[in-house]
């Protein structure tokens, strides 16, 4: 029988009670629970991050049954003293809930002050107050003098009230920012009161006044000793799903090996410090293993408006996603909402992941982590592009690349020129820098990808686009304003033809220029390469 996957799952006690599949986290738990007080974590969306807290309220609410066979039980088990310890826990989940409501975001955190009040017994009358902070510093008083222990409050999403305002409702975002600032800060000078506390979120915002007023909240995000605590692992991987692997590999007609390298190019990549171990994106690995195919799992979630909007405008090439941007990690671990570059952003999101570090300079380099991510946002951003709907997209993409598999590049080059005759370009903002011929271009060429070989480079010494089939290899120049000569020259000169001489399959050289004023191809030069 197919085993139970966790999709979706984010509590612990439900997971752990009812027979998931379960990733041990809790050697996470052990060192940060034995290493210091007060931690915040950055993780993008549905990497997990809601479980490892509900993982840290099992713990520290001394759930010993829940543990069994886990790392964490041997470590809690050595203890002489204090062993599965039962603490007071706040926790408040912010996923969900109406932000842009007014009263949305002090609904949220009143709830969870009032459950704390029924499910600890406590007196109503002395967890009063006439503002949220002061009854939440009551709360956690009242707590510790009724238990005789210190509290563990652990946040979960912090910044959901302000990534779903700060775009529909921007006023409402300021006033649940102004609403942090007096609620959390209570935390600041409670130290004696406080066992534990943990912050997530996707995104460190620099002028939110917990990252001010806690300044004792160690920022973990990007210390290699935590860069599994979420995701899965090539390790964890072979240990924990060897089942679903097998019938993954059965199902699509692969070796074990083709298995594997497919779930890396898909899923895995994500990197989040230097040199550390990579990790796959959990949502969509269970999904994959779930329904058995290849999916994109966790751009079915959707992709933030916010990202796009950023890109929009930005005049980053498209193609620095793909081979590689450069950030600071001051940049990267703080994030200003007016902040015009999108890299920090992306970064925090999981569009972006570190892939080098240079230590001479402290600069990290960061690209797409995976196939999921690259084709998924891409495809994203073809109405913003091309101007074209989602729906309108795939058929275009389709016939191009029959044609370059049935060598009718002639044909291809038609496509292209009414594509982009299709796009509407509102008066006055027609692209008038080749950066943005090459965005639209390349979107079209990276698309491809996800059906054929296609490596798009668009950069100076090497071939802007190289497209493989599995008859044909087309080898691309793009010119802006320029004799066609000049992109065929090119092409002979740089010998950007000359690794795929020994090659079987038939080989063409493609120069096409495009025109500033014409917004469009008008001129084109096909040769078979004869090296």
């Amino acid at each position: 029988m197919a085993r139970r996957l966790p999709i979706g799952k984010q509590n612990f006690k439900n997971i752990r009670e009812n027979g998931y599949v379960y990733v041990d986290k809790t050697r996470y738990v052990w060192n940060l629970v034995n290493s210091g007080l007060s931690y915040f974590l950055s993780r993008p969306r549905r990497f997990g991050k809601s479980l490892f807290i509900s993982t840290l309220e099992s713990y520290f609410s001394g759930e010993r049954e829940l543990f069994t066979g886990l790392y964490i039980e041997e470590k809690e088990n050595e203890k002489e003293e204090d062993a599965w310890v039962k603490y007071p826990v706040i926790s408040f989940y912010l996923s969900g809930g109406d932000y842009n409501s007014p009263v949305g975001l002090s609904d949220t955190l009143g709830n969870v002050i009032d459950g704390c009040i029924v499910r600890y017994g406590l007196d109503k009358e002395r967890v009063t107050g006439e503002t949220l902070p002061v009854r939440f510093k009551n709360l956690i008083q009242c707590l510790y003098e009724k238990t005789g222990r210190q509290v563990v409050v652990l946040v979960d999403e912090y910044d959901k009230p302000l990534l779903s305002t700060m775009i529909s409702n921007t006023k409402q975002e300021e006033e649940n920012r102004q609403l942090y600032k007096g609620f959390f800060s209570v935390l600041k000078d409670m130290d004696g009161y406080l066992k534990f506390v943990f912050f997530t979120g996707v995104t460190k915002f620099s002028k939110v006044s917990i990252f001010s007023d806690l300044n004792q909240l160690k920022d973990i995000s990007m210390d290699k000793r935590y860069s599994g605590i979420c995701g899965i692992t090539e390790d964890e991987l072979t240990e924990a799903f060897e089942p679903e692997i097998g019938a993954l590999t059965s199902a699509q007609g692969m070796t074990h090996d083709e298995c594997m390298s497919k779930l890396a190019k898909m899923y895995d990549g994500y990197h989040f410090s230097a040199g550390s171990i990579g990790v796959y994106n959990p949502f969509s690995l269970l999904n994959a293993f779930d329904e058995e195919d290849f999916g994109s799992y966790w751009f079915e979630t959707g992709t933030p408006d916010i990202l796009i909007k950023k890109l929009e405008t930005s005049r980053m090439p498209l193609y620095k996603l793909s081979e590689g941007v450069v950030a600071t990690e001051s940049a990267l671990m703080n994030y200003r909402v007016d902040d015009p570059d999108p890299i920090p952003l992306f970064y925090q999101s999981g569009y972006l992941t570190i892939c080098d570090y240079d230590r001479e300079f402290r600069l990290y380099t960061l690209k797409l982590p995976n196939n999921e991510v690259k084709y998924g946002f891409f495809d994203s951003l073809v109405p913003s592009v091309l101007g074209q709907s989602e729906e309108e997209n795939p058929a275009s993409l389709r016939s191009m690349l029959m044609d370059l598999r049935a060598g009718k590049p002639d044909s291809f080059i038609t496509r292209i020129r009414s594509l982009f005759a299709s796009i509407p370009y509102p008066e006055g903002k027609a692209p008038v820098y080749e950066g943005e011929w090459s965005r639209q271009l390349y979107l079209i060429l990276s698309l491809m990808g996800a059906y054929t070989q296609c490596e798009v480079h668009m950069a100076t010494g090497r071939a802007d686009c190289v497209v493989k089939t599995s008859d044909y290899i087309y080898v691309f120049e793009f010119k802006l304003d320029a004799p066609v000569e000049d992109a065929i020259r090119q092409i002979d000169e740089k010998g950007y033809t000359i690794s795929y001489s020994a090659d079987s399959r038939k080989l063409y050289k493609v120069g096409v220029v495009f025109s500033t004023e014409k917004r469009n191809v008008v001129d084109y030069e096909v040769e078979e390469s004869r090296d």
